[in-house]
C-alpha cells in the first residue's frame, strides 16, 4: 500500500477528508522512498532535489496535520525527530553550550542528530534573529551532507523568511540552500481549518477552563507541546502563558496590569495569528487601569480583525466591568466583545 493511501486513511480515521490541494501534497510523500536498511530521499517533484521537502502556506491549511500523518505512517525502523521550531532552537542552543569545548560545536550537534535519526522535521519554521538565521542555515546544510532528510513547514516561502531582518544578507546562503537543495511545495487552500475548529469549540459548553484544558486545546490545534512563557514586544520582555509563531496565550490580569500600550497591542495583533486570553476577573473602578488597557487592546484587535479566543469560564465578558468612571468606553468595548465571539466575525477566514 502506498504512503499516500495510508495517510488518507489515517486522516479519514481522524474525521478529516483531504481537499484537492492537500491531496497534491500527500502524493508528493510517495516520492520520499523509504528503505529500512538504506534511507534515501527522492523528493523529486520537478528537479530531483535530494535534501527534503519545504512546505509553506497560510495558517490553518493542514501543514502540521499532514506532516504528523506522514510521520505516523513511517516504517517503525525509520528513526526520526519531530521538532517545533522553538523546540529546535532550544535544542541547538542547549547543545552549543554542552559542546562549547569542541572545535566546531555545530558540527557536533549535526552528528548528534544524525546518529539516531534519518529524518528531521521542523514545524512552523520562522527565522526572527540574525544569529539564529546563521546557525540554523549552517546546521541544515551539515545535516544534508550527513544524508539526513529534512522536512520543514512554514507560513512563508524561503524568499520571504527574515524578509526585513537586520543583516539579512548573512542569511541568503541559507535561503539559497533551501531553494536549491530542498523541494519547495506551496500548500494552497481557501479554508482555514484551524480557525474553523477553534470557532466550533465555542459551541461546546464548558463551565470552567483550567490551564490543563487550554494546554491540551493548544496542543491539539497547533501541534505544540512545549511551553514558552517569554514574550518580547518592541524590545521589552513580558510574561505570557505560552507563545509560538502562530499564537499567543496571555492572562488577563497579569498582562494588562503591566505597562503595555497601543503600540504593543498593534505588534501582537500583527505578529500572531491567534491570541488567547484566560483568567478573567470581574473589575470595578479599583482596576480601572487594567480595564482601560484591555479596552485599548480590543479596539485595536477589532479594527485589525484579529482572531481572539476568550477563555472566560463562568464570567460573561460583556459584564466584566461594573464600575462607573469609564462606563461610556465600556459600552463600546462590550459590544465589540460580543461581536468578536460571534461566528460571523470569522467569516473572512
Amino acid at each position: 500500500m502506498s504512503m499516500s493511501k495510508n495517510i488518507i486513511d489515517e486522516l479519514k480515521n481522524q474525521g478529516s477528508i483531504p481537499n484537492v490541494f492537500q491531496k497534491d501534497l500527500i502524493k508528493s510523500f510517495d516520492n520520499i522512498q523509504l528503505n529500512t536498511h538504506i534511507f534515501t530521499s527522492i523528493v523529486n517533484l520537478f528537479q530531483k532535489k535530494t535534501a527534503g521537502l519545504y512546505i509553506w502556506g497560510k495558517v490553518g491549511r493542514g501543514k502540521t496535520l499532514l506532516i504528523n500523518a506522514f510521520l505516523k505512517n513511517l516504517p517503525k525502523k525509520i528513526n526520526f525527530q519531530n521538532f517545533h521550531y522553538i523546540e529546535f532552537m532550544n535544542f541547538i542552543h542547549e547543545n552549543l553550550t554542552n559542546f562549547s569545548g569542541k572545535k566546531d560545536p555545530l558540527k557536533e550537534i549535526a552528528k548528534l542528530l544524525s546518529k539516531n535519526n534519518k529524518l528531521i522535521c521542523i514545524d512552523e519554521f520562522q527565522v526572527e534573529d540574525v544569529a539564529d538565521a546563521m546557525i540554523i542555515g549552517n546546521l541544515l546544510n551539515m545535516l544534508s551532507n550527513l544524508n539526513v532528510i529534512i522536512l520543514i513547514t512554514s507560513n512563508a516561502h524561503p524568499d520571504n523568511l527574515y524578509i526585513d531582518g537586520l543583516q539579512r544578507q548573512k542569511f541568503m546562503k541559507s535561503i539559497n540552500f533551501l531553494k536549491t537543495k530542498i523541494e519547495i511545495f506551496h500548500l494552497k487552500g481557501y479554508i482555514d481549518y484551524r480557525t474553523k475548529k477553534i470557532i466550533n469549540m465555542d459551541h461546546k459548553h464548558i463551565e470552567f477552563f483550567k490551564d490543563d484544558d487550554i494546554h491540551k486545546f493548544i496542543s491539539k490545534s497547533f501541534g505544540i507541546n512545549t511551553i514558552n512563557n517569554k514574550l518580547v514586544i518592541n524590545d521589552r520582555k513580558f510574561n505570557c502563558k505560552n507563545a509560538s509563531n502562530n499564537f499567543l496565550w496571555i492572562e488577563f490580569v497579569s498582562f494588562f496590569s503591566d505597562s503595555t500600550s497601543s503600540s504593543d497591542y498593534e505588534h501582537i495583533c500583527e505578529k500572531f495569528d491567534w491570541i488567547f486570553i484566560s483568567d478573567f476577573i470581574l473589575c470595578d473602578d479599583d482596576s480601572i487601569d487594567i480595564v482601560r488597557r484591555f479596552i485599548s487592546f480590543i479596539d485595536i484587535a477589532y479594527m485589525k480583525k484579529s482572531k481572539v479566543k476568550f477563555f472566560s469560564s463562568n464570567i460573561e465578558l460583556s459584564s466584566l466591568y461594573f464600575g462607573k468612571k469609564i462606563d461610556n468606553l465600556w459600552v463600546r468595548c462590550s459590544s465589540r466583545l460580543k461581536e468578536m465571539q460571534n461566528r460571523d466575525y470569522f467569516h473572512q477566514y
